[in-house]
This record gives structure tokens, C-alpha cells and sequence, in this order.
């Protein structure tokens, strides 16, 4: 596999990924009985927190072993998408949400 940046083609696989995030997250806590409100702030809350941890923004760390995730996207001519940098899919949530919540 060959790894390039493609900036423009990463963020583009990082906001459907986290529209994914949010709308599996917005279904699961619809099915467990939230509604309005409740389930608009839950699944933002929760949506964000996993966003973070997977661009590297929380602290994981566990007996003492440090999780640094780097996030990349597999591509159609068998290559691996990059930033170049930590993903950032935890600024996306807060639009991503106005999205989801509004259809």
C-alpha cells in the first residue's frame, strides 16, 4: 500500500465517517427510549468524545501504556489517505450535527 496526503479527499472521509458516528449514536439512543432534546445533546456529547479520542485529544492511557490512534482512510487504488497530521473529525461534530438534526 502506498500512503499519500490528499488533504481535500481526507477531510471529505473524515466528515462521512463522523456523520456515521453520529447518526449510529442518534439510532442507538433513539432505540433505548431518548427523545428531543435529551437525544440532540446526548448523541453531540457522546459524538464528540468519541471524535476526540480517536484525533488524539484525550489522554488514553492504560496501565500505564499511552494510546496515540492515527487516523487514516484505505482508498480505491489501494492506498492509505493521510493528513499528514492527527485527524481532526471533533471540529466537524458540531456542523455535522446541525445536519443530522435538521432532516
Amino acid at each position: 500500500m502506498q500512503q499519500i496526503i490528499d488533504i481535500e479527499k481526507y477531510e471529505q472521509l473524515q466528515e462521512i465517517l463522523i456523520q456515521e458516528i453520529i447518526e449510529q449514536i442518534r439510532f442507538k439512543l433513539a432505540q433505548g427510549g431518548i427523545a428531543g432534546d435529551q437525544l440532540r445533546e446526548l448523541t453531540g456529547e457522546i459524538a464528540f468524545s468519541v471524535a476526540s479520542s480517536l484525533d488524539d485529544q484525550a489522554n488514553i492511557e492504560h496501565e500505564g501504556v499511552e494510546v496515540h490512534p492515527y487516523l487514516a482512510f484505505i482508498g480505491t487504488e489501494n492506498e492509505v489517505i493521510h493528513c499528514g497530521e492527527n485527524s481532526y473529525g471533533h471540529e466537524f461534530v458540531a456542523d455535522i450535527m446541525k445536519k443530522v438534526f435538521s432532516s
